[in-house]
This record gives structure tokens, sequence and C-alpha cells, in this order.
């Protein structure tokens, strides 16, 4: 396989309907909103979904969720060295060569080779201790709605017992759970070809991600995020001609403007035309 040999922009828009999107655990886990009222989807979110579709895909992924792991491994450690699902201890002993670990590591794992990754175990200043970092060819920014969003906060309440032999009704236990009413949204990301050429991420590694984009919620139904009140609505996919890309990524992301009812517009760029993906 060949390296990226072109540069690509991408925008996913999508919406949000009764749903906690990306829940903030210093604010209660209500969903993120910046200073304007804007809804907010953490960058670390979004790639944490396009792991999970990976996954499922069938593709080697290196930082996996704990509820959706396919191995055994206990920690992002045991895996790096596991001699049947990562690439062993010798790559990361005191000796080894960290750029032949790198490759390794690229070459195993998609997340890898496509986000990057830092490999740090055990301290740094001792004999055991390895620091490897890896920078990713593709980028991907969090997601903001494209107006203010209203959130609604509604109480819950426990009314069984938790323990006991059960001759006594326990005191409720009183929560809350946080959704977005309505919200669109917009993500937008890059892929570059000269880190790629670094990592080894290939023109296949794109079409991957371009083929996971337009599902990316689907599988990843919870009581947060109820079953089809988030989908990814449209795709944007713009392939530059050369590696370096006709025009800044800032540029091309700016062609695009998206209107609260999800409509949206898409100026002219000379001969940079996106290809545009249907979600659901």
């Amino acid at each position: 396989m060949t390296t990226l040999q072109n540069k690509i922009d991408f925008a996913i828009i999508f919406n949000v309907t009764h749903a906690n999107p990306n829940g903030d655990p210093l604010n209660s886990n209500r969903p993120r909103t910046d200073y304007g009222g804007f809804g907010e989807m953490t960058d670390v979110c979004i790639k944490r979904k396009i792991r999970d579709r990976l996954v499922e895909a069938k593709q080697s992924i290196f930082v996996q969720s704990a509820d959706r792991k396919v191995d055994n491994e206990t920690s992002l450690k045991n895996r790096a060295e596991s001699e049947v699902n990562g690439i062993g201890k010798a790559p990361f002993g005191s000796k080894a060569n960290k750029d032949e670990t790198a490759k390794l590591a690229c070459a195993k794992w998609f997340d890898v080779r496509a986000f990057g990754q830092v490999f740090a175990f055990g301290k740094t200043d001792d004999a055991n201790g390895v620091s490897i970092p890896i920078r990713g060819p593709v980028t991907v920014q969090s997601a903001f709605s494209v107006e203010p969003v209203s959130v609604t906060s509604t109480q819950i309440t426990k009314s069984v017992n938790g323990e006991g032999d059960g001759s006594k009704r326990g005191s409720d236990t009183m929560g809350m759970k946080h959704r977005v009413d309505h919200g669109i949204y917009v993500c937008f990301g890059s892929m570059n070809p000269q880190l790629a050429e670094r990592t080894g991420f290939s023109d296949e590694d794109a079409e991957v991600l371009k083929a996971i984009f337009p599902r990316l919620f689907e599988n990843d139904a919870s009581s947060a995020r109820p079953e089809g009140s988030m989908a990814v609505s449209k795709v944007f996919w713009w392939k530059h001609n050369c590696k370096s890309g006709q025009f800044s990524s800032a540029r091309v992301h700016q062609t695009l403007s998206v209107l609260p009812d999800g409509s949206f517009n898409l100026a002219s760029l000379d001969a940079l035309i996106p290809e545009t993906i249907e979600g659901f």
C-alpha cells in the first residue's frame, strides 16, 4: 500500500435530538457548551466513536474502550507488550530503537498510524521507562452546534432496594439526567500526506475512514444517547490534487456554512469540489 498521496479535508454534519452527545464530568455530566451556549462535542469523544466503529470493521485498534475491547488485555501497556495482541516487550526495552518501535506500532494498529500515540510506560528517568511519541496525520476538531442549544435537566429517582432483605423500602435516590433538545453540529478535520509518510497511513486507510464517517453513531446507543437520537446527515470530502494541498484547510473549511435547519451553503473554490456523502 502506498502512503497518502493527496491532502484531504473533511466535514461531518450531524443531528442531536433529545440526547447528551458529550457530558462534562466537571459539570454534573451536563452536555458540553461553550460560554456562548453553543453545544460542543470534543475531538477525544469523536475519535472514541471512530475507534469503536473501526473495531466493528475488524481493524486493529490500540486504544480500545473497556466495554468494546476484542482482546483480554487489561491495560495499554499489556496490549503493547503482548506477543499475541501487540508487538512484544523487546521494542519497548531500554536499548530498543524508538524509530523502529514506532514503525512496528504504526504497522500494527490503525489508530496509531492515523491519530498518533504516546507510548509512555513506567518512569521515563528509570532504566525500564519508555516514552515514544508518534504524531499522526489525521486531525479531528471538536464539533460545535451551529446555534446555541437548549439543555433540559430531568430529576430521576430509584424506587427499588439496592440492598437488604426487601422488608423495608429504601429511600429514593435522587439523580439528574441532562439532554440537548435539538442541535445541528459540525465537525471538521484533515489528513496530512507529509505526516502520513512517517506513520504509513495509506490511501486505503483514508477510504476506510471515509466509509466510517456516515455511520459514526451507529451501534452507539446508551441511556444518554437513545438509538436514533444522534445521526450523521452529511459528510463532505475534499481531496486535493497534491500532497501540500491546493488551499489551506482553513480556507477549505470556511467554504461550508451550515444553517440551523440543517441545510447548508457551499461556496465554490475553483477546481476543488467536495464529494458529498449522505448520512442517515
